[in-house]
């Protein structure tokens, strides 16, 4: 009797280990296949923005090349992904490129369409609200909220050594590699902290109401290859100008 119940125990839990491990196969099936859904489906959206959309203006220009290299990057990480967070950075990936889609369509003066899931590498980094203008070492930089003759070039928000770099649109895109590279001594974080620093003659940025909540390291890293997180690290981290807006004294970031 004692050996019938210890086969019927053994039976049971052989049973059960088999369904668990089952139902856990199943789990994961399912999740990878609509995380590769959604990532098709921001994907697709991408292609057919970039395909329609068309102007010969500079900002209008340079957004859609920018959105065009993102569903070229997309498109080459979906091929590749085999797991949830593959196709996860593809996603990320095509949302940016949508970014730069809606940057387009305000350049071109119609609707930029509904807002966008928030991109997981901009998260806290904020948005220019006015126009700003800085000399360093004899070369003027420019950015502000809207696009221009002088500011052609859109960034959706990130972060470059846990430092916050505001959506908006600049005079140079100063968060690329190549460009990092040949700014040589001046270095993009320079640039920035000039930009963005009261020390640097700013009057409408208020220190002081800004030094709200901490902005946290800098969102994740969905960079997939060629600077699809806002870019390279510039620069050593020095404060450059007294303005820290790795922390304190850029900490609500809501309005710049």
């Amino acid at each position: 009797m004692e050996f019938l119940l210890l086969l019927v125990l053994v039976a049971l839990l052989a049973g059960g280990a088999l369904w668990w491990r089952r139902e856990s196969t199943a789990r994961k099936e399912r999740a990878l296949a609509d995380a590769r859904a959604e990532a098709q489906r921001w994907y697709e959206r991408l292609g057919g923005q970039v395909m329609n959309l068309h102007g010969d203006a500079p900002a209008v220009k340079q957004a859609l090349l920018d959105a065009g290299e993102r569903y070229n990057a997309a498109g080459s990480q979906l091929e590749q992904a085999r797991s949830v967070t593959q196709f996860e950075l593809a996603r990320e990936t095509a949302l940016e490129g949508l970014a730069y889609v809606r940057a387009a369509r305000v350049a071109l003066g119609i609707d930029p369409g509904p807002e966008l899931p928030p991109l997981a590498a901009a998260r806290g980094a904020g948005q220019l609200t006015k126009e700003r203008e800085v000399d360093v070492q004899g070369q003027t930089f420019r950015a502000g909220p809207n696009p221009g003759p002088q500011t052609p070039h859109y960034y959706p928000g990130g972060y470059h050594q846990g430092r916050p770099v505001p959506a908006g649109w600049y005079s140079q895109p100063l968060w690329k590699p190549a460009l990092a590279g040949a700014a040589g001594a001046l270095g993009g974080m320079l640039i920035f902290s000039a930009l963005f620093s009261p020390a640097f003659g700013d009057p409408g940025y208020d220190a002081g109401a800004a030094a709200g909540d901490d902005a946290g390291a800098g969102g994740e890293d969905f960079s997939g290859g060629e600077d699809f997180s806002g870019g390279e690290d510039f620069g050593g981290g020095e404060d450059f100008g007294g303005g820290d807006f790795g922390g304190g004294d850029f900490g609500g970031f809501g309005d710049f």
